[in-house]
């Protein structure tokens, strides 16, 4: 009935400018000129019922139509979106800082590999610890992952390598998302490196990751990830993984063609792979690839940056030929130690040439579809999670611009604000 006002559960309202993503569908990737859609409203509120957006719109909109017993004023700030980040490695038991300053007075990767350094260092304290140490740790670090605005991440394992010690990964990362308001996507690696026991045994430990380590983890994840890389695992150890995760029902995403040119990107597009991550490396014949397919993009420039590397992944190229793009983090602990979605985008501005617009889309909506989340979030659409970020910026395009701190005011999760933590 024309007139009626509508009851809800809350309003936010008031914030200086809503970015909704309502001018582009509610779901899939945006590719080429589709990133620059964002459906901004000046002066913009969002009215949630049972957790999800009922409507998004003017303030003066809003209050006309809806009424809340609650309403949160978000005056003065820039709302997003929640954060999406579709790569991170949240389950480790010790930090790994002195080897970045080993790095950054020009030690490389073998000399830091000999002084006990790199992902093996990390492979030793989560063997060492107790999956109960895991959780406590990967549930400080979900709070800081609130606390930068993100409100989902793809979290994997792949600290552990072996049988016993990938199991108490994904058990300890499934406890943290089971009693943690962040939504995660739990991806199975442990095909990260080969360890110590098997360095003069490869064949050996793939045959371990395939026979032994995923009909383990089968129900403590949805995806499989393979680190491909020469001197890592090859294109057909990695194809060989990969092809045995899909068979056991598992999604697929790939670290592809970092540090040398493998194919990695080729291969992920070859198996339907949900994302190929990393990718400096990339040939033409990748970047036309992931164009004509499915597969996301996922570029991670805090890792060149972090690792001192002069080579970046080509966004404007992949960009300029309709792939799907995304934005992450790789928080790890050793080659990109930060949460910060907003330090990645400004990252991303200056090393990538990446628009504010593209990496709104690429932080938004390309990582949730790369995950398979984007009819849940990613965008406000009516009917969405009530998922998002309140930013102290002065416009859209501040973020990017704005860096060096931590511009979130306060992140929403499901309707309910979670950072800060409610008191």
């Amino acid at each position: 009935m024309q007139g009626m006002v509508e009851t809800v559960d809350r309003l936010f309202v008031h914030a200086r400018e809503l970015v909704t993503l309502t001018d582009g569908p509610a779901r899939g990737a945006r590719r080429g000129a589709a990133m620059q859609d964002l459906g901004v409203i000046a002066d913009g509120a969002i009215a949630v019922r049972g957790g999800r957006v009922v409507a998004v719109g003017t303030t003066d909109s809003i209050a006309r139509d809806y009424r809340a017993s609650i309403e949160h004023d978000l005056s003065g700030t820039v709302v997003l979106p929640g954060f999406v980040d579709g790569h991170t490695h949240p389950v480790f038991a010790a930090t790994r800082e002195d080897e970045f300053h080993m790095r950054c007075a020009g030690a490389d990767y073998m000399a830091i590999a000999a002084a006990g350094g790199g992902i093996l260092s990390s492979v030793r304290a989560v063997r060492a610890a107790t999956e109960d140490e895991l959780l406590a740790r990967t549930m400080r670090i979900f709070d800081g992952f609130l606390a930068a605005g993100t409100t989902t991440i793809e979290g994997k394992s792949g600290y552990g390598l072996s049988v016993e010690d990938e199991v108490k990964s994904l058990r300890a990362l499934t406890r943290a998302r089971d009693s943690h308001p962040l939504d995660v996507v739990r991806t199975f690696l442990g095909a990260h490196e080969v360890p110590l026991e098997y360095r003069d045994r490869r064949e050996a430990y793939v045959d371990l990751v395939i026979d032994e380590m995923l009909p383990a983890v089968v129900g403590l994840c949805e995806a499989c990830d393979v680190f491909a890389e020469p001197g890592v695992f090859d294109l057909e150890q990695s194809r060989r993984i990969l092809r045995a995760a899909k068979a056991a029902g598992l999604r697929l995403r790939i670290h592809a063609d970092e540090i040398r040119p493998m194919g990695g990107a080729e291969l992920a597009v070859e198996l339907g792979a949900d994302s190929a991550d990393h990718l400096p490396q990339v040939s033409d014949a990748g970047i036309r690839a992931l164009a004509g397919s499915d597969t996301t993009a996922v570029l991670l420039p805090g890792t060149s940056f972090y690792l001192g590397k002069p080579k970046h992944a080509p966004a404007r190229a992949l960009i300029d030929a309709g792939a799907a793009v995304a934005l992450a983090t790789d928080y790890n602990p050793g080659s990109c130690h930060t949460q910060s979605m907003p330090l990645i985008v400004t990252l991303a501005c200056v090393l990538l040439h990446m628009g504010p617009a593209e990496c709104i889309v690429a932080s938004t909506i390309n990582p949730a579809a790369s995950l398979g989340l984007d009819a849940d979030i990613g965008t406000l659409h009516p009917g969405k999670q009530a998922d998002f970020v309140a930013l102290d910026l002065p416009s859209h395009r501040g973020l990017g611009y704005v860096f060096g701190g931590n511009p979130t005011v306060a992140t929403v999760k499901r309707g309910e604000p979670v950072w800060p933590k409610p008191r």
